[in-house]
């Protein structure tokens, strides 16, 4: 069977005006990403990874840990939610910048929920029923692309993989809810590809943040 490696992207700059930025510590989860799967020998036919800066360099420096995988196709479908405009709508326009991680976690997992519930009536500009539109468009238009036994590796984040994860197991709305929480920077989750269709295989590995690496391991 094919497969697609999901890879959330590393750490972001988290309360600083450019968050769409990978921190010190983000950039070294991108390289331990990259060197597990090279441990793993998994070959990629395909590379995919949003449009955001934090994704693109992700993408960049997990290959150059691989070596030998294709470049990176940037396909925007893989983008994020816009937290900020989600927040601004749903949260009352709740401000990052400055504030306490936990605080505006609260914050922001309230208006997800009010967002995932207004539906198409969300007055943001991507709506939660569009936005998941369009994350299954590009998860099924790479898999239509995928030969036999080929497998893609994409770059892409938390929202994104809790959404997907969740509508493979029936459950898209409590999927992005509450497996979004818990999804690791750089973590690992694998869908494999046969005659039944997509599968979930694995959610959210990351065991390259154990032992001497542990004091990486982040969720936001």
């Amino acid at each position: 069977m094919g497969a697609v490696y999901l890879v959330r992207h590393g750490q972001a700059s988290f309360g600083a005006e450019d968050y769409d930025r990978l921190s010190e510590r983000g950039a070294e989860q991108a390289a331990l990403a990259g060197a597990e799967l090279r441990r793993r020998a998994v070959t990629f036919s395909q590379a995919r990874t949003g449009s955001l800066a934090r994704q693109v360099k992700t993408a960049e420096i997990a290959l150059a840990e691989l070596g030998s995988a294709p470049a990176a196709k940037e396909d925007a479908r893989w983008n994020e939610y816009d937290h900020v405009a989600i927040a601004e709508h749903h949260a009352g326009g709740a401000d990052q910048v400055g504030a306490d991680p936990r605080e505006y976690q609260a914050v922001l997992d309230a208006a997800l929920t009010s967002w995932v519930e207004a539906g198409d009536d969300s007055p943001c500009a991507e709506t939660w029923p569009a936005f998941l539109s369009r994350v299954r468009g590009a998860l099924e238009e790479l898999v239509a692309t995928l030969g036999k036994g080929e497998h893609a590796v994409v770059f892409t984040s938390g929202g994104v993989i809790a959404a997907v994860c969740g509508a493979l197991m029936g459950a898209p709305e409590a999927g992005l809810l509450k497996l979004n929480r818990v999804t690791v920077n750089a973590g690992i989750t694998k869908l494999v590809s046969g005659r039944g269709g997509l599968t979930l295989l694995s959610f959210n590995e990351h065991p390259h943040f154990e032992a001497e690496a542990a004091k990486l391991l982040t969720y936001r």
